[in-house]
């Protein structure tokens, strides 16, 4: 009798310790329930967040506007600007704000930011005009970093500027040539006008007294490296001939050894520049 009991007291222990196989079709059951489980709940929280990003307290009501703007009103941000906007504050696409404002006459940069719950805020850089661009008749003006932009030249407050030409590609090297060009002509005692980047390359530089300077090719450096040898001889070569450099109608530096000149009442002649 105890030893059958001891035998079924065996048996059940090793029952207990036998691991139970779940079959894989309930197991896939299980990933099955756990992972729509999971959607459930992504899809709750995001139905909630999509909800409280469109309340209507996000509506944006206002932009606040600071920086320059001298060249433009509320009036004509709002007509160029609002039109083109989308979203609430949190959908709002601050690039595509920024674009706008940029796009309005003026505006060289905007830099937008949100101010919560419900408006923007832009800070706005204009272009500064230094000179006109191109020919005659357009309507384009370089800033002072030789960026090319269009406006209404009857919003120009200072007309005096000069104009400068050549290809838009080289707007900001025209505008170094010039800035480099103007203290050396200053020190001839003459005032540079308007300066022109030809088709072939070439620098030429008009002077408000009327005389027309051949500059020839080259940069920034090699250009001004001919016109210190002039201010170092035109003096000279002037008074030997018995003129002012007022007098003077035309310089052509596009010699290897030298520049050629022409006065008011002197022919034209070579002056020798000194390698030294």
């Amino acid at each position: 009798m105890s030893t059958s009991r001891y035998t079924t007291h065996t048996r059940v222990r090793a029952e207990k310790n036998t691991a139970v196989e779940v079959p894989w079709d309930v197991k896939l059951m299980h990933m099955v329930g756990s992972f729509m489980f999971a959607c459930l709940t992504l899809g709750i929280v995001f139905t909630v967040f999509w909800a409280a990003v469109h309340l209507p307290v996000f509506n944006l009501v206002g932009i606040t506007v600071e920086g320059e703007v001298d060249h433009n009103n509320a009036s004509t941000l709002r007509a160029n600007v609002t039109t083109r906007m989308t979203g609430n504050f949190f959908t709002a696409d601050l690039r595509q704000v920024r674009t706008a404002f940029e796009g309005v006459p003026w505006v060289r940069l905007a830099t937008v930011q949100r101010e919560f719950p419900n408006r923007l805020r832009v800070t706005l850089q204009e272009h500064r005009p230094v000179a006109y661009w191109g020919e005659q008749n357009e309507s384009r003006l370089l800033n002072m970093y030789g960026e090319v932009f269009e406006a209404n030249l009857a919003d120009l407050e200072n007309e005096k500027i000069p104009r400068l030409k050549g290809p838009d590609s080289e707007s900001k090297l025209v505008w170094q040539m010039y800035e480099a060009l103007v203290p050396l002509f200053h020190g001839l005692t003459l005032d540079m006008g308007n300066l022109e980047l030809t088709e072939r390359g070439s620098w030429r530089a008009y002077l408000k007294q009327g005389a027309v300077i051949e500059l020839g090719r080259g940069d920034v450096a090699e250009v001004t490296a001919r016109m210190q040898r002039v201010d170092q001889t035109l003096a000279g070569v002037t008074q030997k001939l018995g003129r002012k450099i007022s007098s003077l109608q035309a310089i052509d530096l596009r010699h290897d050894n030298g520049y050629a000149i022409r006065l008011h009442g002197v022919s034209t002649m070579e002056a020798a520049i000194s390698r030294n």
